[in-house]
């Protein structure tokens, strides 16, 4: 045997790919009673924010855990946009509530995060700084199978019911960061598009937002096998774009472009659908969001993110006075899915070059027949994208959010900590790279 047969091939072979059952359809949240009951759970931990309690949703399903006998509690307590902090609150009382058997998470990505918490703290132990990745934690795996956990989206966004992965502003760093490991996958997805009906337009629009860059960010990064060989105890979630969750976001982009701007639009928060047809064009639209949201998460997942959600990070967590309308406005915020679109017009000029043609498939997929109008190519998908955010009410840049071009500076640290994403960048990219980006991003149109 040859020492390259011993070794093995130097370039990556493999890639990996995973993702929880699915349970997709109007209603689909008045079953998880029997479907917590599958597992054998009798005590139920039901995670929430207040917005979402407020809505009945949460005790909706809390009564439905218990026409199947399981005695479920409401923790209404999730803050938007978690935070360390935040976590640990919500750990505390669980640990002071429990013990539980399952938990189920009812709301954005901000619920579903936090229970991904709770579950791995109260089934593994340690602190959360354990878990955290590097470098700003320590990354350890955890030891042990999780308890089961229930994701029921609320929102059309973060497609976090998919994912392995639980995201947090880490406070005394003026960072966000995440958790990452296979074992956080929720245990069931269950995805109601009737859930969403009531968001308000500002809310869909940022929430679709973060789907829009989900797709386009693991369709555009770096293909699993341009990766060195990793041994198998070094494979990590995001392994790269693969034939797999490719298929997943090509579908995601096809779904956006045909009701992404009509989910805004056609409103659905005034009790009577918002439209002509008596709400039944808002519940498909929805329906098509919400899919998409599911289906960039099983393609992200997996695939992994790159350069706008590794600026959105210090965007979001490095806030000055900046209050969305839509959210709650008690303090400062830039939600998520605005944070990671506002530099991805620029991002996607700058990685145009090392996958042209994927950039210019995306293109096509968000706006069929109508992409190629421009004709310098590496100015399709930034066109594309700045139509797309212009016509529903994307602050323009990070300048609509409250920062100027003498912030840059210190926002160019927060994202060069995020190397897990940046590592999948389809290009090199280092701080220079990422000052221009922030820079050209400070006004997008």
């Amino acid at each position: 045997m040859s020492s390259d047969e011993e070794t093995g091939p130097a370039e990556e072979t493999v890639f990996t790919w995973g993702a929880p059952p699915l349970k997709f359809g109007a209603g689909a949240a008045d079953e998880i009673g029997f479907d917590l009951s599958q597992f054998g759970a009798r005590r139920v931990l039901v995670l929430t924010d207040p917005g979402v309690a407020a809505l009945g949703i949460p005790q909706r399903v809390a009564e439905n855990l218990a026409r199947y006998g399981i005695d479920a509690a409401v923790h209404d307590g999730v803050h938007v946009e978690p935070s360390d902090a935040s976590f640990a609150a919500a750990v505390e009382h669980a640990r002071a509530e429990g013990p539980w058997d399952a938990f189920v998470a009812v709301g954005g990505g901000s619920s579903i995060d936090t229970a991904k918490a709770v579950n791995l703290l109260l089934s593994c132990g340690g602190e959360l700084m354990d878990y955290v990745n590097k470098p700003i934690g320590r990354a350890a795996v955890p030891p042990r199978p999780l308890k089961p956990l229930v994701a029921v989206p609320t929102t059309a966004g973060t497609g976090a019911e998919s994912t392995a992965m639980c995201v947090l502003d880490v406070l005394s760093m003026k960072v966000k960061t995440g958790i990452s490991h296979w074992r956080l996958r929720p245990a069931l997805a269950v995805v109601d598009p009737l859930l969403t009906m009531t968001l308000p337009p500002e809310v869909t629009a940022s929430a679709g937002m973060d789907i829009v860059c989900h797709a386009l960010e693991s369709y555009t990064s770096r293909w699993y096998a341009d990766s060195a060989r990793r041994a198998p105890e070094e494979r990590v979630t995001y392994c790269g774009s693969n034939p797999v969750s490719d298929l997943w976001c090509e579908k995601a982009m096809a779904l956006i472009a045909r009701s992404f701007r009509r989910a805004v639009h056609s409103g659905g928060d005034d009790g009577g659908g918002g439209t002509d047809d008596g709400g039944a064009g808002d519940v498909e639209a929805r329906t098509d969001m919400m899919m998409a949201a599911t289906f960039a998460g099983m393609g992200f997942g997996n695939a992994g993110v790159h350069i706008p959600h590794a600026n959105g990070y210090p965007i979001a967590g490095m806030v000055k006075d900046y209050r969305p309308s839509g959210y709650p406005q008690d303090e400062p915020m830039v939600p998520h899915g605005q944070s990671v679109s506002l530099t991805a017009p620029e991002a996607f000029r700058f990685s145009f070059s090392a996958a042209p043609e994927r950039h210019l498939r995306a293109a096509e997929l968000l706006a069929p027949g109508t992409a190629s109008e421009e004709s310098e190519p590496a100015e399709r998908l930034p066109r594309v994208l700045t139509r797309l955010m212009r016509d529903i009410g994307i602050p323009n840049g990070i300048g609509g959010v409250g920062y100027d071009e003498s912030d840059v500076p210190d926002l160019v640290p927060g994202t060069m900590k995020q190397q897990r994403l940046l590592s999948t960048c389809p290009r090199p990219v280092g701080e220079e790279e990422i000052e221009r980006i922030l820079l050209n991003s400070v006004q997008n149109w």
